[in-house]
């Protein structure tokens, strides 16, 4: 991955687009879970548990969480957990309804196929109203202009797969536009915020990403020293 080029590496953040949206009982034990049946998969839960025991970063449909899961489409409709998770993040992205601005910004950067071939990357994904915050001037303006957008979503995709817990105890984390420097991670479960921003819908499992909705565009170089 270090040889992808920086738009295409900085693309990766843009299939949050697609993005899209955990919960794992830490409590639970192997022992004392065994004769108790699993809870069913819910898009509305409202704290992750933790599931990827293995630290692989990789979610279920039932670690997702945030006030925003609910709003994703049920069973396996396009754009459903069901349905983006055996996908390629930037495909899944492409079916999110919370993520068609995002998704405009990765075609226009011709990133689609740099995101989808990442094999264990972390989106975090701006929703719709987010880019809309920046007016549909700047946004065209930007989507008119790839060598500058693509340092901006490179900043929202960090090259290793981390799940809730794992970016509550790493609380920083390198994002693929490194001169951006660190991106902040502080709360856990619904009030996790990245760099400032409220996650809408975190967790999200994707074939190769785990995707967390924000409700921001993030900056780079915010946590600069």
């Amino acid at each position: 991955m270090s040889k992808l080029r920086v738009a295409g590496i900085g693309f990766t953040a843009v299939t949050a687009l697609a993005l899209a949206a955990c919960s794992s009982n830490d409590s639970a034990s192997s022992g004392s879970s065994s004769s108790a049946p699993a809870p069913a998969p819910s898009s509305s839960m409202s704290a992750p548990m933790s599931s990827a025991a293995s630290g692989d970063g990789v979610t279920t449909n039932a670690d997702v969480f945030g006030p925003a899961c609910s709003k994703l489409p049920q069973g396996s409709e396009p754009g459903s957990l069901d349905s983006m998770g055996p996908q390629p993040v930037a495909s899944a992205a492409s079916t999110n309804p919370l993520l068609t601005k995002l998704v405009a910004a990765v075609k226009a950067t011709n990133l689609v196929d740099t995101l989808n071939s990442q094999q264990a990357i972390t989106v975090f994904a701006p929703a719709d109203p987010a880019f809309q915050a920046l007016g549909d001037a700047k946004f065209a303006e930007l989507a008119g202009k790839p060598d500058q957008l693509a340092p901006i979503l490179q900043y929202h995709v960090v090259g290793k797969r981390y799940d809730a817990k794992g970016l509550e105890s790493a609380k920083s984390v390198e994002s693929l536009n490194t001169a951006g420097g660190p991106v902040k991670i502080e709360g856990s479960g619904e009030n996790m915020t990245v760099n400032g921003a409220k996650v809408l819908c975190g967790n999200i499992p994707t074939k190769n990403a785990t995707v967390f909705v924000i409700d921001k565009v993030l900056t780079p170089g915010t946590n600069k020293n």
